[in-house]
């Protein structure tokens, strides 16, 4: 589908646009989304705050196109285009924008809405505490807190817990256990996930802004995107100042575009050097790479000159641990 757009939006921008729409939300309908990525991708896509609204639940979610959650409590203008998503207007999508709204717009909330409504569809009558829609409103930092407070108990929340970001679900909000003991946070395996600080029940959004930068730290794994799977936002410290420093929409630090080149020169070069600054030893390091010692030490050589510093040092370690930790952040979108 996306190569197909591609080919449409070279004879019509505008029909190759809304074929980048189409298959937007066809992939996200392929996971178990929750109303906030909906909502969130309706934004990002028209480029203007979106905004769901749910009589029936007394749900309201707003996020600008920037993926930030926005004040629900806003009122809504009239002239603003907007979708049924429920029969009879129990449930609406709108678009913040104050002119007439455009063919792509309304292919953004046609097909927004038809998946919120297969959310909602899916969530509707199932035991609250696996309820995605009240797990949103619980992680909403614009929600009132009566608003939270009736979620948590729609949720049997009442104790500390913590939020969950797994990468392209929604929201997850995990009760601890008395004491405080480690809780088994329940991740499949082979998905990427940060996990959120443990928060009395009301601060959960707090929690959830924490699990989500948590997963911009991690990685798929495996030789070509090298490192965890399963971050928690507790381990980071400062390391979380990077974060809204380094993203997507920024320029690449000078030692990714290093990371990036040399890369390209050796397909072993991202999976050995995390497992360099990872590994308590570099002969742990060759042993968690199954080669010997002396292979090891040939290619920290050739990955020194590729890159423009010793990593066989401290300093150097340093130094290629924070620009593997920037690869990271520059890849993964805050969603």
């Amino acid at each position: 589908m996306r190569e197909l757009a591609g080919r449409v939006a070279a004879l019509d921008p505008e029909a190759g646009a809304a074929l980048r729409v189409i298959a937007y939300f066809d992939e996200l309908a392929g996971h178990p989304a929750g109303l906030g990525s909906v909502v969130r991708g309706a934004a990002f896509l028209a480029g203007c705050p979106a905004r769901l609204v749910d009589d029936a639940r007394h749900l309201r979610i707003r996020i600008g196109p920037d993926g930030v959650p926005l004040d629900a409590r806003e009122p809504v203008l009239a002239c603003w285009p907007a979708q049924d998503v429920t029969p009879g207007g129990g449930a609406r999508l709108l678009l913040e924008r104050e002119r007439p709204g455009s063919v792509l717009d309304a292919v953004i909330l046609e097909r927004a809405a038809g998946v919120a409504r297969t959310v909602l569809e899916r969530t509707r009558g199932r035991a609250a505490p696996d309820d995605p829609a009240w797990v949103e409103v619980l992680v909403d930092g614009h929600a009132a807190e009566h608003e939270r407070r009736a979620a948590a108990a729609r949720l049997g929340l009442t104790g500390p817990a913590r939020a969950i970001a797994v990468h392209g679900e929604a929201a997850r909000v995990q009760p601890m256990p008395p004491g405080g003991g480690p809780a088994d946070p329940g991740v499949p395996a082979g998905r990427r996930a940060g996990i959120g600080v443990t928060v009395p029940v009301l601060d959960l959004p707090a929690s959830w802004e924490s699990a989500r930068t948590a997963l911009r730290f991690t990685a798929a794994g495996g030789e070509h995107d090298p490192g965890p799977r399963l971050v928690h936002a507790g381990d980071l410290g400062t390391l979380t100042t990077l974060a809204a420093a380094i993203h997507p929409g920024t320029p690449p630090p000078a030692d990714v575009d290093a990371l990036r080149r040399a890369a390209v020169a050796a397909p072993w070069m991202l999976a050995t050097l995390d497992a360099v600054v990872t590994a308590p030893s570099l002969r742990a390091a060759a042993g968690v790479l199954h080669v010997h010692h002396s292979t090891l030490q040939a290619r920290l050589a050739q990955a020194s000159g590729l890159l423009g510093w010793d990593v066989t040092e401290p300093p150097g370690r340093l130094r290629l641990h924070l620009a593997l930790i920037a690869r990271r952040l520059h890849r993964n979108e805050l969603t």
